[in-house]
């Protein structure tokens, strides 16, 4: 089993910058990728950023450039530093993993406003 607690979120100006960070415990062994969705009212769920166990990297076309996700092996933990904040990306922020035979497991969320 594997537990993830995101933090980090808030309410933050246009142009500003929130780092979240995403803390894994369990099972984390069996984690092959990190990531990042976030969904906004009426909106679908958007893949964000993701980022495999041997580093690469892969992000969603609307935070190219502005949104950077690493992770710390040794605390078990997966940052996204987002800068450059819009409007539009006001949203809850879910941490996954994705673990062996396709399963994924979701954290609680934290919300992100971007609002003057």
């Amino acid at each position: 089993q594997v537990q993830l607690v995101e933090s980090g979120g808030g309410l933050v100006q246009p142009g500003g910058s929130l780092r979240l960070s995403c803390a894994a415990s369990g099972s984390i062994f069996s984690i092959t990728v990190m990531g990042w969705a976030r969904q906004a009212p009426g909106k679908q769920r958007e893949l964000v950023a993701t980022i495999t166990n041997g580093g690469k990297t892969n992000y969603g076309d609307s935070v190219k450039g502005r949104f950077t996700i690493s992770r710390d092996n040794a605390k078990n933990t997966t940052y996204l530093q987002m800068n450059g904040l819009k409007p539009e990306d006001t949203a809850v922020y879910n941490c996954n993993a994705w673990l062996g035979a396709g399963r994924l497991i979701l954290g609680q969320g934290t919300q992100v406003t971007v609002s003057s």
